[in-house]
């Protein structure tokens, strides 16, 4: 028996495996703003590494397997592609790597359009979190765009950026109308996107907040919308922690990633909000919530490698 994996573990990933890609980014980027340098590479690392592997069953399916890429582009997991780039994308920026982040937002942005009109076409009602994934896909354009025009004082840019950020509002409202409230207490981890989209929004508007593209009116009402969106987000935060110690669903399933992801995504958001929106204690809350994220993300990564562990010994010879 090899407890080593096999080429069919990154070929048979699926899309909802881009969770863990913008788990761990998102992660690096909220290390990075409490100073831990050294930590946050590290999950850079890892984080470009598993996007890497996951662009690289994306292209094998695109050219290999035309069928199996059909029916998972029509899902709304296909749209982590895109934000999982996004958010490497943004820790790229805030490294000082702008050329390679504005190539990755090419390059999310060339696939956005694409992979949301199928998404949107295949849409039902009473779906999982899953739904609030043109959400995601959105705002973190509009944060990887707005990133780039503040480093770069690119003025078109903060306007696409903000353009972005009123179109995920609006998604994600479409989205809250289509997600099935059953699943916060019977969701097998994805359930936590309904709040992590917020939190994106949160982080996005933070960004546009901070530019000094906007100014009187315009930046008093970013930043009004930016701490509503926080607040709301901090609601779900509660509401959805509520329910896993009510309803706890130990087992490991890929879609835990996705909840991971919520968790460092808020952290993060109240960090990057604290200094704009001149709300000082949202930093140490900011710093509190990430070191959870991170706790999560180690629990998830053990629970990751048991359950592989576990279907190699049920597997003699390979």
């Amino acid at each position: 028996m090899s407890i080593l994996p096999g080429r069919d573990w990154w070929t048979g990933l699926p899309p909802a495996a881009g969770a863990a890609v913008m788990a761990t980014g998102i992660i690096s980027v909220g290390l990075h703003l409490t100073g831990h340098e050294a930590v946050s590479l590290v999950a850079l690392v890892v984080a470009g590494a598993l996007w890497l592997v996951l662009a690289a069953d994306f292209t094998a399916r695109l050219f290999g397997d035309r069928g199996r890429f059909r029916a998972e582009a029509d899902t709304p997991a296909a749209l982590t592609a895109v934000a999982a780039t996004t958010v490497i994308g943004a820790r790229f920026s805030q490294q000082g790597w702008q050329t390679a982040a504005a190539v990755l937002l090419v390059l999310a942005t060339v696939l956005w359009p694409w992979l949301l009109f199928n998404v949107l076409r295949h849409r039902r009602r009473r779906m999982p979190g899953a739904a609030f994934l043109g959400c995601v896909a959105t705002q973190g354009l509009s944060l990887l765009a707005a990133s780039l025009a503040d480093a770069e004082h690119l003025t078109p840019l903060a306007r696409a950026a903000m353009a972005g950020f009123c179109l995920g509002l609006l998604l994600y409202v479409a989205a809250l109308f289509r997600f099935d409230l059953r699943e916060v207490v019977g969701g097998a981890g994805d359930h936590w996107v309904a709040g992590g989209a917020l939190s994106l929004c949160a982080l996005a508007g933070s960004k546009l907040t901070a530019s000094p593209v906007w100014t009187g009116s315009a930046h008093t009402t970013l930043r009004t919308v930016t701490l509503v969106l926080l607040a709301l987000s901090l609601v779900w935060y509660v509401v959805l922690l509520a329910a896993e110690m009510r309803h706890p669903r130990p087992r490991y399933d890929i879609r835990r990633w996705a909840t991971v992801f919520p968790l460092g995504m808020t952290a993060t958001a109240c960090l990057s909000v604290a200094e704009p929106a001149g709300i000082a204690w949202l930093r140490p809350l900011g710093e509190v919530l990430l070191w959870i994220a991170v706790g999560a993300w180690l629990l998830t990564f053990a629970a990751l490698v048991a359950s592989h562990l576990t279907a190699g010994s049920g597997a003699p010879g390979r």
